[in-house]
């Protein structure tokens, strides 16, 4: 019956914990869930050799990597070191060509390298820079949900995120996409699937949608 379960990585967004996933459920008959974690990277580490190492952690075969925002990065690369049976992205991007404007000046200016260190020790920049326009109230939240706020860690993933040089989208890649997501907005990007209200965050308060679709979209089955 074992052979049968299909095992899903999950892979967090920038900063953020696995904690993020704390509300996905998929049925236990049929999945297992995985929690990967960010593992600090070297100076001047490759997102390649990075990724090579995330792949390490993974301990089944033809297994589903789901990662969210720069996660979704990060499991778009290590989809080229192992074989998958689905590589799902969600609320990030598939090519340098979908980045916002302002991310992509920050690319020529080079303005990434002066950006990270106010904000590691504010928690508030922080947590606008990660998860969209922030509202007080939700500090709190952020504060839970951002785990990593080593300055060598904000530095190298502002970069690698600034800087990706994919040029071209990887075909079986499934993009998952809220049209009110400020940090990546929807308008930039190509093909995807939309969710209706999503921010940046609906991983976290959307989760009964990721609930209900996830298990569709793995096993190939019509959306509603």
């Amino acid at each position: 019956m074992s052979q049968d379960i299909i095992h899903v990585y999950f892979m967090p967004g920038m900063a953020a914990s696995s904690l993020i996933f704390e509300n996905i459920k998929l049925p236990e008959n049929q999945f297992q869930m995985h929690m990967l974690e960010w593992i600090m990277p070297s100076e001047n580490e490759t997102i390649e050799h990075y990724s090579k190492r995330m792949t390490e952690h993974i301990k089944h075969e033809n297994v589903v990597l789901i990662g969210v925002s720069f996660g979704g990065i990060i499991v778009q690369e290590m989809s080229k070191l192992i074989k998958l049976r689905k590589l799902i992205v969600v609320s990030s991007i598939k090519t340098k060509h979908e980045l916002p404007k302002r991310m992509k000046l920050a690319r020529i200016t080079k303005a990434y390298k002066i950006m990270p260190t106010s904000l590691v020790n504010n928690i508030d920049a922080l947590a606008k820079y990660t998860f969209g326009k922030t509202i007080k109230k939700r500090i709190a939240l952020y504060r839970k949900y951002l785990s990593v706020t080593n300055k060598q860690y904000i530095d190298w993933a502002l970069k690698q995120v600034i800087c990706w040089n994919q040029d071209k989208s990887i075909p079986e890649a499934i993009h998952i996409h809220g049209e009110k997501d400020a940090v990546f907005p929807h308008r930039c990007l190509g093909d995807c699937i939309t969710v209706k209200g999503g921010t940046h965050v609906m991983i976290i308060n959307k989760y009964k949608w990721f609930n209900e679709n996830l298990p569709k979209l793995i096993l190939d089955e019509d959306l509603a």
